[in-house]
């Protein structure tokens, strides 16, 4: 019997955020620093049960302190980790950045060859879930590396296209072999999923397209049903079949602009979940957004629904 699916599943990668607590230097010059879990699929979870809402993370930690450490704080910000195992005799991944606002954050990620994320395979997944729940969230990095790859394409199996089984077209070049290897996987991605999310950068990669128009009439012909295209300065759009609508840049200081598109990506969530309407939706992804980015940490950052909710209403993000 199928028991306690949760509202969100989300598969993908999970790191140690080391962050300097000295702002606009470099690394050679920070003092101090401090520790909180990372990782855009994390940030993801985070920020759904931030929200309030049920979600359980499929994802694989390094055999050491910091593994447990990731372990332990999941569980602490609402996040369900069964199954979350250490991979024997691998380190946890460590992620460092300088912070120079508004709009310079440099990462270096300690994580090659690869990383216990990549490891994630079959026998993790807890298909059950991954069929039944609501929402499944995947990130196009864990296409990158066998098994992970394998593991997505079986989630994708027991999942069968339901409506809102998204793909996070994440793009980081520095997890790939190279260009076209992102894209040829990303490419075979598409016909497993209905919701995408992705700048135009990404949707470069996955598409060939980078004007916003031409790239979501592109994943659109693909069958997905929903379409996320990420304008930067210009704001975001979303278009379905019938509708096309986007939501306008909201101006803030930013102190780290670093966890802003996973909080956009759990606030996504949240109005699929709850059915709200499409326009709705994107104001409130996007007012998550601009919101954890006058925030210094990711995961800790990600607001309540509270929180945000008065953050939008302020920011006059929510149409009324």
């Amino acid at each position: 019997m199928i028991r306690h699916i949760p509202d969100v599943v989300v598969i993908g990668r999970i790191c140690i955020d080391i962050y300097p607590e000295q702002i606009g230097v470099g690394l050679a010059e920070v003092r101090t620093f401090s520790k909180s879990i990372g990782g855009s699929a994390t940030n993801v979870a985070v920020a759904v049960a931030q929200l309030g809402n049920s979600v359980r993370l499929i994802s694989r930690t390094g055999d050491d302190p910091f593994g447990a450490f990731a372990r332990d704080e999941l569980s602490r910000l609402g996040v369900g980790v069964e199954g979350i195992s250490p991979v024997p005799g691998m380190q946890s991944v460590l992620t460092f950045c300088e912070i120079h606002p508004p709009d310079d954050f440099p990462l270096y990620i300690y994580r090659n060859p690869t990383a216990p994320d990549m490891f994630v395979g079959t026998g993790d997944l807890p298909l059950d879930h991954i069929a039944a729940a609501p929402i499944f969230w995947a990130t196009a990095t864990g296409l990158s590396r066998e098994p992970s790859r394998a593991a997505h394409h079986a989630a994708w199996d027991a999942r069968g296209r339901r409506q809102h089984t998204v793909l996070d077209l994440d793009y980081r070049p520095m997890f790939w072999d190279d260009e076209r290897h992102a894209h040829d996987a990303i490419d075979e991605a598409l016909d497993r999923v209905t919701v995408t999310v992705g700048n135009l950068e990404e949707c470069r990669v996955a598409v060939g397209e980078t004007d916003p128009d031409r790239a979501a009439d592109a994943l659109l012909d693909r069958g997905v049903e929903l379409a996320i295209v990420k304008k930067g300065p210009d704001g975001v759009m979303a278009c379905t079949r019938t509708e096309r609508i986007e939501s306008a840049p909201i101006r803030v200081d930013v102190a780290n602009g670093l966890g802003a598109g996973d909080a956009f990506g759990g606030a996504l969530c949240h109005g699929l979940l709850h059915g709200l309407p499409l326009q709705t939706t994107l104001d409130l992804a996007n007012a998550a957004g601009a919101l954890v980015a006058t925030r210094r940490e990711c995961s800790l950052a990600m607001p309540t629904l509270e929180d945000l909710t008065e953050f939008a209403r302020r920011t006059t993000a929510l149409h009324t």
